[in-house]
C-alpha cells in the first residue's frame, strides 16, 4: 500500500502540472501560435528526456513511438486546438473529464484491467464535479467542438493504455522521450500549413516555455508514465481529474478569480471521486509482484 500511496504521489505530479500549464500559457504564452506552441514545447522536452536516457529506439520502437506520440502529444495538441476554437475552455475541459472513464474502458478490453464499481463511482462523481466547477453559466454547444474534444479524449486515452501494454519493454524516460520526439515532429508540418513561420518570442515568453518544457511536459509526462507503468490504468485516470482542479485553484490563489459556491462543491466532489476510486484501486500483492517482475 505504501508502494502504491508513493507512485500516486509520483503520478499525480503531471495533471498538477499540466493545471498550471493554463496558467503560463494563458499569461505568458504567444496565442496566436498554439501548434507551433505544442510542437515547441513537445520537442525540447523530447530532447531533454532523451539527453538524460541516451538510448534512441530499436526494432519496432520507431513505429510504436510515432504512433503513440500522434495519439498522447501530436494529434491529441491538434484536436484539443480545434476544441478551442469553438469550445469554451469549461465545455472542452468537462469532455476531457471523460477520460478515466475512457481508460477504463480501453484498459478493461486491451489488458484486461476490470474497473471496478469503486473506480466506476468515483469517476462517475469526478466528471459530476468538474461539471460543476466550469459549467457556470449557458455555455453555446458546437457539434465539431464536441466532436474534436470526444476524439481528442478518446485517442489520449487509447493511447496511454497502449503505452501502459507495452511498458515493459523500453524504460519510462526513453519511451516518454521518444513519443514527446515523434508527436512534436508531426506536428511541425501542420503547424507550417496553418500558422505560417514560428513566432518570435520575447524574454517572458521564453522563459514561460522553459517552465512548459521542463516542468509541465518532461517531468509531467515522465511521472504520469511511471505511474500508468506500476498502478491500474483507473486510478491513474482518476488522479488525472487533479488538472481542471489544479486549474481552478491556481486561478483562484494566483488570478484573483473567485471561488463560487457551485465550484466549491465541484471541487470536493471531484476531490471524493479521486479518492473513492484510489481506495478501490490498489494492485493485489500478487498483481504487484508480476508488475515488479516486469520492469
Amino acid at each position: 500500500m505504501e508502494a502504491n500511496l508513493r507512485w500516486s504521489l509520483v503520478t499525480a505530479v503531471g495533471p498538477v502540472a499540466w493545471g498550471t500549464n493554463y496558467y503560463v500559457t494563458r499569461e505568458f504564452l504567444p496565442a496566436d501560435h498554439p501548434l507551433y506552441g505544442a510542437a515547441l514545447r513537445a520537442l525540447p522536452a523530447g530532447l531533454l528526456l532523451l539527453a538524460a536516457c541516451r538510448k534512441l529506439p530499436a526494432g519496432s520502437w520507431w513505429w510504436k513511438s510515432l504512433l503513440l506520440g500522434f495519439l498522447n502529444m501530436g494529434g491529441f495538441f491538434a484536436l484539443v486546438y480545434v476544441a478551442a476554437q469553438r469550445l469554451p475552455t469549461s465545455a472542452a475541459s468537462t469532455v476531457m473529464a471523460t477520460a478515466p472513464l475512457m481508460m477504463m474502458l480501453f484498459a478493461w478490453a486491451l489488458i484486461s484491467e476490470r474497473p471496478g464499481l469503486r473506480r466506476l463511482t468515483g469517476a462517475g462523481l469526478g466528471v459530476a464535479g468538474v461539471s460543476l466547477m466550469l459549467l457556470t453559466g449557458s455555455v453555446p454547444m458546437d457539434a465539431l467542438g464536441v466532436a474534436a474534444s470526444v476524439a481528442a479524449v478518446t485517442m489520449s486515452s487509447f493511447g496511454y493504455i497502449l503505452a501502459k501494454r507495452w511498458s515493459s519493454e523500453v524504460g519510462v524516460l526513453a519511451s516518454t522521450a521518444w513519443q514527446l520526439l515523434g508527436g512534436g515532429l508531426l506536428l511541425l508540418p501542420f503547424a507550417a500549413a496553418t500558422e505560417g513561420s514560428p513566432p518570435a518570442l520575447d524574454g517572458s515568453e521564453l522563459l514561460g516555455f522553459g517552465y512548459v518544457t521542463v516542468v509541465a511536459t518532461a517531468l509531467a509526462f515522465a511521472a504520469w508514465f511511471a505511474g500508468l507503468r506500476r498502478l491500474p490504468a483507473a486510478t491513474v485516470g482518476l488522479l488525472g481529474l487533479l488538472n481542471p482542479v489544479t486549474g481552478v485553484l491556481l486561478g483562484t490563489a494566483i488570478a484573483g478569480e473567485t471561488l463560487t459556491l457551485q465550484q466549491t462543491c465541484g471541487l470536493l466532489l471531484t476531490l471524493t471521486g479521486i479518492i473513492l476510486g484510489r481506495s478501490g484501486g490498489f494492485l493485489t500483492a500478487r498483481d504487484e509482484g508480476n508488475s515488479a517482475g516486469s520492469n
